[in-house]
């Protein structure tokens, strides 16, 4: 998924990036919750996400992250965002309707 480095013209080497576009769509705390929410359902079940949330922002390292979430519930955070990966139907089936970041 992520592509070669690169070095420009002055020889400074770049890390790969992603070779798929990554779109950013916007949406409230509570539709991410509610888009959350349906990624837990069997039909997306196969999808890969990751959420991002004053949680995980609040803290400095993992073990700080992993204790703090351990002792909340999902009412407890609010997600910043959502990274949805998988199969492009599924995805665009949850996130169809959201309109770009701009």
């Amino acid at each position: 998924m992520v592509g070669n480095s690169v070095a420009e013209r002055s020889g400074i080497e770049h890390l790969g990036i992603v070779k798929t576009p990554v779109p950013i769509l916007k949406g409230s705390i509570d539709l991410l919750h509610e888009l959350r929410d349906k990624t837990l359902t069997e039909p997306f079940a196969d999808l890969l996400v990751v959420d991002f949330s004053d949680t995980a922002q609040s803290c400095k390292t993992y073990e700080e992250y992993t204790a703090k979430l351990q002792k909340i519930s999902k009412s407890g955070y609010h997600y910043f965002g959502l990274g949805i990966y998988g199969e492009k139907k599924k995805v665009n089936r949850l996130t169809g309707g959201f309109s770009l970041l701009r």
